[in-house]
């Protein structure tokens, strides 16, 4: 039982402290469940975070459900799952019913814009986590910072002109050529050899 009721506190405080949704909670499943309880590999992190790209449901979701999984089995991956939606869900429940009234106030009103800047800064920290810790472990690294460069500078060329396009595009581009550049490396090969 112990390993469970760890779960869900420990993904319970992520998801009670944490705004922004998925993206933003990125940072702090790292710092929790790579760093601090070494549940998961920061690669296999990494690989969740694309995972969830391509199924349904938020990525925090789908890292919780699966490092519960992991550690505890299907009791694990159900209190890690129920742990980081729980105090979303009763927050939001609470809110919405004094929605409106809540924003009339000044004062959170404007708190919630200083929240914004966090997320953003949430979010910028990921991404140079995963980065750096792709780098550090790649034989490919200045190929995979030239990917991540060049996508970043369409995203924001075409956000700066006005062109609306769906990450979708992104995911499935870089997806090709990770795949045409880094077929046969010793990464693919010991992929084959597990399945």
């Amino acid at each position: 039982m112990k390993p469970i009721a760890d779960l869900f506190l420990t993904f319970g405080r992520i998801g009670a402290f944490t705004f922004g949704g998925g993206y933003a909670m990125i940072s702090l499943l790292d710092h929790e469940c790579v760093e601090k309880k070494g549940w998961i590999t920061s690669d296999e992190l990494m690989d969740v975070t694309v995972i969830a790209e391509s199924t349904p449901g938020p990525i925090a979701i789908n890292c919780a459900t699966y490092t519960g999984y992991k550690v505890a089995g299907m009791a694990g991956a159900i209190a890690a799952t129920v742990g980081i939606v729980l105090p979303s869900f009763l927050l939001l429940f609470l809110i919405s019913r004094f929605f409106e009234d809540i924003l009339a106030v000044e004062m959170i009103s404007k708190a919630f814009r200083g929240i914004r800047i966090a997320v953003a800064l949430l979010i910028i920290q990921a991404a140079i986590k995963m980065i750096k810790k792709m780098r550090k472990k790649s034989p490919h690294r200045n190929m995979q910072t030239f990917i991540v460069l060049f996508f970043f500078a369409i995203t924001l060329i075409m956000n700066l002109i006005g062109v609306q396009i769906s990450t979708i595009f992104f995911i499935l581009g870089s997806g090709l050529v990770g795949f045409f550049l880094f077929r046969g490396t010793k990464g693919e090969k010991k992929g084959r050899e597990n399945l």
